[in-house]
């Protein structure tokens, strides 16, 4: 069995700065993005350099969020807000980086190719650092679920971080597909993090029209006309639609700040489900722990297998 992810005892942040440059797929806007190293606990932090007036520091956690309209969108207390982050937390999470602080010049993560892929080859390039206290996970102990209408989103006890997700359309270019996978060796990186974005050309009038895709091209999103592709290189995985939506998962489910072991299951997922799954979560404090990974490491046998048993401990307390 490999190691995961959620294995690595230390927090951890990147060696040095990293910088983007692309445009919010909404917003349409050049953005200058650069990635910092932080201080062990702080967590992954927004900043908008272009905020003076106001506190422009923006969190990166599930009570943040404030709109889940075709992506995740993080405010503070005082309105400022980041967009579309799923992408870029995901790629953190996937590459074990707890701490950094993320400077935008505007309102929107960049979009970049539409995946996660872009983030983490610069990212892996650049380097981690080991930093001096421990990580801790959200051992989840039974259930928790939510539906919406025929939707649903549960996260239930397992012995790995895994993550299955269902999709169904009613065109024959998506259709029916469904995707499972433990996040464990370079599963992330081999199977999701390229995965782009996806929409419909029949869609694609009212969404401008809301202000949204403004900045959406055929260079960072997979357009869907009717039954067919229209991306002339076609997909990048037969089922690249389900991935993203995998990946998408893992960039909602990086903001309840810490790796979550257990096993996230959903149908016909998107933003607004997945968060509020995280809420309702948050809401059944028995139903997880909040555990320093390197006890669950030793409790339950990660010098034979690195594989997380189910049992388990009086010793966790419950947060």
């Amino acid at each position: 069995m490999g190691t995961s992810y959620a294995h690595k005892t230390m927090q951890r942040t990147l060696k040095y700065s990293i910088s983007y440059v692309g445009t919010g797929l909404h917003t349409g806007a050049k953005t200058i993005m650069t990635i910092k190293p932080a201080e062990e606990n702080s967590g992954i932090v927004f900043v908008r350099k272009d905020v003076h007036e106001t506190d422009n520091r923006v969190p990166a956690r599930w009570y943040n969020v404030t709109d889940t309209t075709m992506s995740t969108t993080l405010s503070n207390k005082d309105d400022i807000s980041v967009g579309t982050v799923e992408h870029l937390m995901a790629a953190l999470l996937g590459c074990g980086v707890d701490n950094a602080i993320i400077e935008l010049d505007g309102p929107e993560v960049p979009i970049m190719d539409g995946s996660a892929m872009p983030f983490v080859s610069v990212i892996e390039k650049t380097g981690t650092v080991d930093q001096s206290v421990s990580r801790k996970a959200i051992w989840i102990h039974r259930p928790t679920e939510v539906r919406h209408g025929d939707k649903y989103a549960i996260l239930m006890p397992s012995d790995l971080p895994r993550i299955t997700v269902e999709i169904n359309f009613p065109n024959s270019a998506i259709g029916s597909q469904t995707h499972s996978m433990a996040l464990i060796n370079e599963a992330f990186r081999n199977d999701i993090c390229r995965a782009r974005t996806f929409g419909f050309k029949s869609e694609l009038k009212q969404l401008k029209h809301q202000g949204l895709a403004k900045g959406g091209t055929l260079n960072n999103a997979i357009l869907v006309d009717g039954d067919r592709i229209v991306n002339q290189e076609g997909l990048r995985y037969e089922n690249e639609f389900v991935r993203h939506k995998v990946l998408d998962a893992m960039g909602d489910l990086a903001l309840a700040g810490v790796p979550i072991i257990g096993h996230f299951y959903a149908y016909k997922p998107g933003h607004q489900l997945n968060n509020a799954l995280i809420k309702q979560l948050m809401q059944i404090p028995d139903g997880w722990s909040y555990v320093p990974i390197d006890d669950i490491n030793t409790l339950l046998g990660s010098k034979v297998s690195k594989k997380i048993y189910s049992n388990r401990s009086s010793r966790m307390k419950t947060a």
